[in-house]
């Protein structure tokens, strides 16, 4: 093997940004998780203390894990820990509203435990609103191994840095994209194969919204791309299969595809 070759690799490893495991990480994710959504857990607290206990437990895990990380050495990782886990019962709440517009929006749901236990589109949305919360703290690096793990479980993926509100819906979900700069509504409900994303993906546009606005009471049916920072889909609006959008539309539109197909029989 060439040894300037080894060389270079032994000073890339030697200065690389320390970050625990994406395991560790999404491990203790899962933890928060299960503390909120015991249907996802095969373990029952029986007090309060226990429930208190445990939450401490997490919160000192997540200092730790900003202590292992690089990108976190200049941070009040302490406080970070302690502002994320104040805001808990607010996640909690709204993950509720996400659990209600699942459960009443699907026919072919048969219970909330259901929905909660089995539904990609909440996993990802749970994930979702961690590490977006995480990111609303600018902890660098977690918040993005967190949505990512989410992306690799249901081929949803949302940026973490996305502005969503409450009572979202994703029905199926597979194949779903939701950059950066999007702003979602309440209320608002996407199926699969869907991207909101950004007309152009030029590096210096980085710090400027490149990705649609949708507003409450929208639905948008599979295969539709949405693209663009100044794209307001209004309030009230369905977006039907298959659309591609680069420019608004008003509240309460009605935006359709209508291919041109000719089906052709031959008998013999």
């Amino acid at each position: 093997m060439d040894e300037d070759f080894l060389w270079q690799l032994l000073n890339k490893q030697q200065n690389s940004a320390a970050v625990p495991s994406n395991k560790t990480i999404t491990r203790w994710a899962l933890e928060v998780i299960r503390l909120l959504f015991p249907e996802q857990s095969k373990y029952i607290f029986l007090s309060v203390q226990q429930l208190e206990e445990q939450f401490e437990k997490l919160k000192t895990e997540l200092f730790e894990i900003m202590n292992a990380t690089k990108a976190c050495c200049n941070c009040d990782n302490e406080k970070l820990a302690e502002a994320f886990f104040s805001e808990l019962p607010e996640i909690y709440r709204i993950l509720n509203t996400d659990i209600e517009a699942i459960f009443k929006g699907d026919p072919a749901a048969i219970s909330e435990f259901e929905v909660i236990r089995t539904y990609p589109g909440f996993f990802a949305i749970s994930f979702y609103r961690l590490a977006h919360l995480l990111y609303k703290y600018e902890i660098p690096v977690l918040p993005r191994i967190l949505t990512e793990h989410a992306h690799s479980r249901t081929g949803i993926d949302i940026h973490p840095a996305a502005v969503i509100d409450e009572y979202f819906y994703i029905d199926h979900g597979t194949g779903t994209v939701i950059g950066e700069t999007t702003h979602i509504g309440k209320h608002v409900k996407l199926y699969q194969g869907i991207t909101l994303g950004a007309l152009s993906v030029a590096k210096n546009m980085a710090n400027t919204k490149r990705h649609p606005t949708v507003e409450d009471n929208v639905v948008i049916y599979s295969g539709a791309t949405i693209l663009g920072g100044e794209t307001i889909i209004g309030h009230g609006s369905i977006i039907g299969g298959n659309v591609w959008l680069t420019a608004s539309v008003l509240p309460n539109s009605r935006v359709f595809h209508e291919p041109t197909i000719k089906v052709s029989i031959k008998v013999d």
